[in-house]
C-alpha cells in the first residue's frame, strides 16, 4: 500500500515565511519546510499496482496555469478544539477547476468521490492539546500575513510515509499545466 495526494508545491521563499511563523504555541507541531504545500486532492491508501492507473488518469489532466496568492492564518476545529493551523490560499477559478479535473479523473478510475468541500489552505501545524487561548492569539497576531502571487505552472503527485516525527512526502512525478 502506499499513501497518496495531489498537491501544488510553494515557492522556497514562501516556505521559508510560512516556517519563520512558527512558534508560541504550546503542544503546536510545526511542519518543516519541505513539507508544505498546497493539498489539491487527497487519494489516501492505495495498493502500489494502481499507481499506473493514477498516474495516466493525472497525465491527461488539461488545465490552465495561473497565479495563487496567500492570504491570512486561521484554523480548522473538532467542536470547539483546533487541530490544524493554515495559511489560507485565495480560490482562484483555475484552482477550483483544476481540483475537479483531478478529483473527476480519480473517480473515473474507480476511486471514491471528494465528499468535503474543497477549502485550499497550507497546513502549517498540528495542533493536539494545544491551549485555545495561544492558537487565537497567534491567529489574531498573523492574521494579515499575505505572500504572492506566484504563478503555478504543474501539479504534483505525491506520495506520504507517516513516521514517529511526522510524515515524509515525496514528489512521484509532476504534471505540466497549459502555458499560454
Amino acid at each position: 500500500m502506499i499513501r497518496l495526494f495531489v498537491g501544488l508545491d510553494l515557492p522556497e521563499d514562501l516556505r521559508e515565511q510560512l516556517h519563520r511563523l512558527g512558534g508560541g504555541i504550546p503542544n503546536a507541531r510545526w511542519l518543516p519546510p519541505e513539507n508544505l504545500h498546497v493539498t489539491v486532492r487527497f487519494i489516501g491508501e492505495i495498493d502500489e499496482d494502481r499507481c499506473d492507473d493514477v498516474h495516466n488518469a493525472l497525465s491527461d489532466i488539461r488545465s490552465p496555469a495561473f497565479d495563487l496568492e496567500v492570504a491570512g492564518i486561521g484554523a480548522f476545529e473538532n467542536g470547539h478544539r483546533a487541530h490544524s493551523l493554515w495559511a489560507g490560499v485565495e480560490k482562484v477559478p483555475e484552482l477550483m477547476h483544476l481540483h475537479d479535473k483531478v478529483d473527476r479523473a480519480l473517480v473515473g478510475i474507480g476511486e471514491a468521490p471528494e465528499r468535503r468541500k474543497y477549502t485550499p489552505h497550507v497546513t502549517i501545524a498540528r495542533l493536539k492539546g494545544a491551549p485555545v487561548h495561544k492558537v487565537q492569539d497567534f491567529i489574531a497576531h498573523n492574521n494579515l500575513f499575505r505572500w504572492g502571487p506566484w504563478r503555478v505552472e504543474h501539479f504534483t503527485l505525491f506520495s506520504s510515509e507517516l513516521g514517529r516525527s511526522g510524515a515524509t512526502y515525496t514528489a512521484e512525478a509532476d504534471y505540466p499545466l497549459v502555458l499560454g
